[in-house]
């Protein structure tokens, strides 16, 4: 039975959220291992691969719900729906097109939203070949020992987070991919994932829907919750951690602002 004819049975948001993301990423990981591209043009075919599997997958399960991927075109429709798909097909093109290198920080983002809420979610991760959803969320485990290890963009680290790293004494950790970064303070290697340098709907929904079942804190840097399905589709910041810091990471952003 094919991705497609299984996501037909799955009455389930949840599970059909995980069903996505891993199959896209089951594909995303044989495109990777097969080709004779690397950079810019895998990372192209990986996205546009992923994105018709997913798109496909949600027209035929879903067919009344909305849709928003990084990779179609927007459709306005959507904002008239309380429920929407916010896709991002793969997170992390950068990362996936270094195929020499063997990079694990991209991933696959699906996530439901109901009147803007992330709702059923999952982020996979196919370089390791695990998939986080809403529906299961992992126990999280002890936090890291030593130094609060805060992570940022591997490509621009915003100055925000160097100002909070220098408040809080904290190490600040390059890594690629807004669902790896998030996935990995789930995991308990790190406490905390800091973004203040622009994103999109796509970059944040699923990770923030997982991170909020998991048990952690996830919201904007002003405090205020991350919502979506907006017609304007940046969400220029983003904040996930461990509860426990939550308010010392708030308060050292306000500081430093």
């Amino acid at each position: 039975m094919n991705a497609v004819s299984t996501a037909l049975s799955i009455d389930d948001d949840h599970r059909l959220a995980v069903h996505i993301a891993t199959a896209a990423g089951r594909a995303l990981n044989a495109i990777r291992a097969s080709a004779v591209l690397a950079g810019k043009p895998l990372g192209a075919l990986g996205d546009a691969t992923a994105n018709e599997l997913i798109a496909g997958i949600l027209a035929r399960s879903r067919p009344e719900d909305g849709f928003l991927s990084e990779e179609s075109a927007p459709d306005p429709k959507r904002l008239a729906l309380d429920r929407v798909w916010i896709i991002d097909p793969l997170d992390g093109t950068r990362e996936y097109g270094e195929r020499l290198e063997g990079r694990e920080d991209w991933a696959v983002h699906v996530a439901l939203t109901v009147g803007g809420e992330p709702r059923a979610c999952a982020v996979a991760l196919p370089a390791r070949g695990v998939t986080f959803g809403t529906l299961s969320p992992p126990e999280l485990p002890p936090a890291p020992e030593g130094r609060l290890k805060i992570l940022v963009s591997r490509s621009r680290a915003p100055k925000l987070a160097l100002m909070v790293a220098q408040r809080l004494n904290a190490e600040l950790v390059p890594m690629g991919s807004a669902g790896a970064k998030a996935m990995a303070v789930l995991r308990g290697e790190a406490h905390a994932y800091l973004h203040a340098g622009g994103q999109y709907e796509w970059d944040s929904c699923a990770p923030v829907g997982v991170a909020l079942a998991a048990g952690l804190h996830a919201s904007r840097i002003d405090r205020s919750p991350c919502l979506y399905n907006g017609a304007d589709v940046s969400m220029p910041d983003l904040l996930i951690c461990r509860r426990e810091i939550a308010e010392s990471m708030l308060a050292a952003i306000a500081a430093a602002q």
